[in-house]
């Protein structure tokens, strides 16, 4: 009776963090959570905008998936919720299928996403180049800057179209619309978020002044307050006192909700759901990459116990799942709150509880004002989070990659820009896929032993590498090579680390090949695992039992085969 899977254990990061928890812990888990609110409140708000959602839909995914990543995830530290890298996607999926696909899409992906992490396929995860994950990164990167050029000049377009070409002809097309006013209030939001942290930053070669306002209590303080944070609360002042006349949330999406949205499911249907594979697994496989690649870079930046894959993506996918059904978003593990988190001083999945629980104080008592925030601003922190996104220094070092390395990353790069994810990734696997298989088939070898004192008509030839369905050429190019009074070709197999069935098949063709013409064939110094294969396939009791060897000496008293008659 065939054995059932053994599925990952569901035990929350949570459970082991609250052993021997003690008040210190609570007092730096506390301040953190309320820490990373203040990040997370504009971001939200930003990221559901620039994804053709209500400002509302970015704070309940913020609330309700931030919840559950961190009371039911593997890390101790990661901090979920809306992010940027799902900008583009939601965007596209929006304006291709509607709010009530996307909303299934999500779903399915959190299914996808809980199947994924029980059946232990975490792992698999880092299975993906680094070149594919740093192109599509800098193409989402890109794309999220496009997408906020139409907030940023204040052009007025009612129906941002989702695909790249497209973009780039309505902004063309629309720029008489132009608001100088709207183009200068993101200008200084985004210089703003480059210049504050340094503002604070106490540097050697600084200015006495400036070292001594950067360590007094009112610098540290400002230091530690977040840039978007204040982008909003100065620019939103700016604009009510001198009434710009900006977009604000309030005169595009109107009032925003006091409360969650009710529990509700979207209508499912089997027929559109059939049409929503390429969304959900675009949804799955993003929040899976983002999600493990942050919670990577916290195990690096901290001496906390590493992070559990499966256990993470098993609750990427609860979040994902039960998000949709108050309207939210898909979420993933975010980098920028996640390192945010760290540096304030958590230690365990409560900092991200209270990260929600305090996000949701705020949405019942200040959603009010959420409605001054300028949209211009926002763009401007959308840039600021594109900018910091993508690794650009990758292009600047292209010189340095092998071609291969280059063309996967340049590739996967263009066609996130000009395509979609999945397609990016796709072919960038595909290219990674067939740059490796190239590598390796030119790394395996097959030499002539140089060796003196051979017997006459005995042929020795000594394989180097992985015969696999790649190399199998140089095998077949075996026969051509022979001097017309060879009996007898000896393969040294001790530095062959790996065979595959196309290797063994090309093996089985030389030896019928060489059979034809009265040759015999001897196998030495077969390695274990080449050996259990040709075993296996019976191809040892073919060639004989005394043509597998342990020594090349011991080859050479094989007797030659007869010639086959004519």
């Amino acid at each position: 009776m065939p054995q059932l899977p053994k599925f990952h254990r569901f035990r929350p990061r949570l459970i082991d963090s609250l052993q021997g928890y003690d008040r210190r812990s609570a007092l730096a888990d506390i301040g953190a959570g309320i820490t990373v609110a203040v990040v997370a409140l504009p971001l939200a708000m930003a990221f559901a905008i620039a994804s053709g959602l209500k400002p509302e839909q970015g704070l309940v995914t913020a609330i309700v998936a931030g919840f559950l990543i961190s009371a039911l995830g593997g890390s101790n530290v990661q901090i979920g919720g809306p992010a940027g890298a799902f900008i583009v996607i939601v965007y596209g999926i929006l304006q291709r299928y509607g709010l009530t696909n996307l909303l299934i899409s999500t779903a399915l992906a959190g299914v996808l996403l809980v199947a994924l992490g029980a059946l232990k396929l975490g792992a698999w995860v880092r299975y993906i180049p680094v070149t594919i994950i740093t192109g599509f990164t800098n193409g989402i990167a890109v794309l999220i800057a496009l997408s906020q050029l139409k907030d940023l000049l204040g052009l007025s377009i009612d129906n941002m179209p989702a695909d790249f070409f497209s973009q780039w002809a309505a902004l063309a097309r629309h720029l008489d619309s132009f608001n100088p006013a709207a183009l200068g209030l993101g200008l200084v939001t985004l210089g703003g978020l480059f210049l504050w942290p340094r503002l604070w930053a106490t540097r050697p070669a600084a200015s006495l002044l400036a070292q001594r306002i950067a360590a007094s209590p009112a610098g540290r303080v400002a230091a530690r307050m977040p840039g978007p944070v204040i982008a909003l609360v100065s620019m939103g002042l700016l604009v009510w006192g001198l009434e710009l006349p900006v977009e604000t949330i309030g005169s595009r999406f109107g009032s925003i909700p006091h409360r969650l949205p009710d529990l509700a499911l979207p209508p499912f249907s089997w027929e559109s759901a059939k049409q929503l594979l390429i969304p959900t697994v675009t949804i799955a496989l993003l929040g899976a990459i983002e999600s493990l690649m942050c919670a990577r870079i916290a195990d690096n930046l901290s001496d906390l116990p590493r992070h559990d894959a499966n256990q993470e993506l098993m609750a990427q996918g609860v979040a994902n799942i039960v998000s949709p059904l108050f309207g939210g978003m898909p979420a993933t593990g975010t980098i920028a709150r996640t390192v945010t988190n760290l540096r304030a001083g958590a230690r365990t999945p409560v900092a991200g509880i209270v990260h929600a629980v305090v996000l949701l104080l705020i949405v019942l008592v200040g959603a009010p004002l959420a409605l001054h925030v300028p949209l211009p601003v926002l763009a401007g922190i959308l840039l600021f989070v594109a900018w910091n996104m993508g690794e650009w220094h990758a292009f600047t070092r292209l010189r340095r990659f092998g071609p291969a390395d280059a063309a996967t990353l340049l590739g996967t790069f263009f066609l996130t820009v000009v395509f979609d994810l999945m397609v990016a990734v796709e072919v960038g696997l595909i290219m990674a896929c067939v740059f490796f298989i190239h590598r390796m088939g030119s790394l395996f070898s097959v030499k002539p032993h140089d060796s003196p004192g051979l017997p006459r008509g005995v042929q020795v030839f000594e394989l180097f590498g992985s015969l696999f369905f790649g190399a199998v050429g140089k095998i077949e190019e075996l026969p051509a090579q022979l001097p017309s009074d060879t009996h007898l070709l000896v393969l040294g197999m001790h530095r062959l680390i790996s065979l595959d069935n196309s290797g063994l098949d090309a093996l089985q063709q030389l030896h019928r090949s060489l059979k034809k013409q009265g040759i015999g064939l001897v196998l030495a110094q077969v390695n274990e695992e080449p050996l259990r294969l040709i075993r296996r396939s019976g191809f040892d009791a073919v060639l004989g039992d005394d043509a597998i060897v342990p020594t090349l000496a011991r080859a050479f008293d094989v007797r030659p085969m007869p010639a086959p008659a004519v």
